[in-house]
């Protein structure tokens, strides 16, 4: 009985720790996120492209940031393979330290002025550095909590690390705007770096959390069992390569949007309605405390009444909602851009607190890493990495801004197809963790 009751207790703990590990990570991943993009609307045109046209400018900058996203699908490979043959664990220490350093070595750069083409180029190779990172951070931390927690709860717990979104996104926001209210005119000459080197505070604190860690019960059992594969990156597309797919398009319906809401539209606000940019990063650390609510709520909802019916929702509202969204930016007022972005939170959790149990559901354990990783981060290029430069064409081409409504409507219209046709292998989830760790 005391037996029982001891591998109760260290269950607990590790799943406490688990939680709170992998959440360290996605805060960290989001905080490095909304740094850049805040940065690549507000900073890095002026600092790196500084004789260009305002539009080539801002093209460029968001290049930058596409970049990131492009070196995903390496860092999916990398760490699918990894998280898949030595343990979930073990990948991610690595993912933390790629984010982390490569974050805050962007605030170490000089600009165009000083070292010329260098300052761009640089910035170009520690964004791919940060994407690799970034390629297997999110499928790790998500299966690091979702694996510890119980079967009836894998919707919440494998939300919760993707709260990571809004407090990552809330604590940039507020760093960012600190840094505007105290360095002033000079924000954009020093005060812009003091946010990413702050990424070295949370690279520590990631690490101590995640050291105290042991491995998952789901990977153990594979362990046990011996079914560890040899290369699971391969094995996955061989026999799940519709999955991967599948997955692809839940991944763009949720992540489009998204930077739709938030990057593009604060580049083009402060561009074409002269919103200040306080207004925006402000608006923005509002939206991200949204987040850090709603993302778990949903998490906790999916579990009730059902991980693929709540995201089939979210679809349907993105879809309905993305039209709204334009008309309430385009009056231009100040007040209505802002309500346009936080209401815009509300289908974005409901498909972003879904996602990560929807994604890990789509493969089995002895695979799950490269699957998840694989399915999210090769349509993030499409998702988030070229999405705010496609809206800048779109409204170049069209002069209107309605026609970002009509691609938010085309991503929710392949997420629905991709969504609708997913299958789930979470009967091959282990269950409770109790029942599998008096053997650890």
């Amino acid at each position: 009985m005391s037996s029982n009751n001891s591998n109760s207790i260290l269950d607990k703990k590790m799943a406490r720790r688990a939680l709170i590990g992998s959440t360290s990570g996605a805060i960290i991943e989001w905080y490095d996120f909304s740094l850049y993009a805040t940065a690549s609307a507000l900073i890095f045109p002026k600092l790196f492209f500084p004789n260009t046209d305002p539009f080539i400018a801002t093209i460029l900058s968001f290049a930058t940031f596409a970049t990131g996203f492009l070196a995903r699908p390496i860092g999916a490979i990398i760490f699918g393979h990894f998280g898949d043959r030595i343990g979930r664990k073990n990948a991610l220490i690595v993912t933390l330290w790629m984010m982390g350093l490569s974050s805050a070595a962007m605030g170490l750069i000089p600009s165009h002025a000083s070292i010329g083409i260098w300052a761009p180029i640089l910035l170009v190779l520690l964004r791919l550095i940060q994407g690799v990172g970034v390629g297997g951070e999110w499928a790790g931390s998500i299966l690091l909590s979702m694996e510890w927690g119980k079967k009836k709860q894998q919707g919440f717990m494998a939300s919760i690390p993707n709260a990571g979104v809004g407090a990552g996104m809330l604590l940039s926001s507020a760093v960012v705007g600190l840094c505007i209210t105290l360095a002033g005119d000079s924000f954009y000459v020093w005060g812009w770096r003091i946010p990413f080197l702050g990424s070295l505070l949370l690279l520590v604190a990631g690490l101590i959390i995640r050291s105290k860690i042991i491995e998952t019960p789901s990977f153990r059992k594979v362990q046990e069992g011996k079914t560890v594969s040899k290369l699971p990156v391969i094995d996955v597309m061989k026999q799940h390569p519709k999955q991967i797919l599948y997955t692809g398009f839940a991944k763009l319906v949720e992540h489009t949007p998204f930077v739709i809401y938030t990057t593009f539209l604060i580049n083009f606000a402060i561009n074409n309605y002269h919103v200040s940019s306080s207004f925006m990063v402000n608006t923005n650390t509002l939206a991200s405390f949204l987040l850090c609510i709603l993302i778990p709520f949903f998490g906790y909802l999916s579990d009730k009444v059902g991980i693929k019916r709540l995201f089939m929702i979210g679809i349907a509202a993105t879809f309905v909602w993305g039209f709204v969204f334009v008309g309430l930016v385009d009056t231009g007022a100040p007040a209505f851009i802002a309500t346009a972005m936080l209401i815009s939170m509300l289908p974005f959790c409901m498909l972003t607190g879904a996602l990560p149990a929807l994604a890990s559901q789509a493969f089995p354990a002895r695979l799950r890493y490269s699957g998840a990783s694989l399915g999210t981060q090769i349509p993030a290029i499409f998702a988030g990495g070229i999405a705010p430069m496609v809206c800048t064409y779109l409204i170049q081409a069209t002069g209107k801004i309605y026609s970002i409504g009509i691609y938010i409507a085309i991503v929710s219209i392949l997420g629905f197809i991709g969504t609708s046709k997913l299958k789930n292998f979470s009967s091959e989830h282990e269950g409770d963790v109790s029942a599998n760790n008096r053997n650890a």
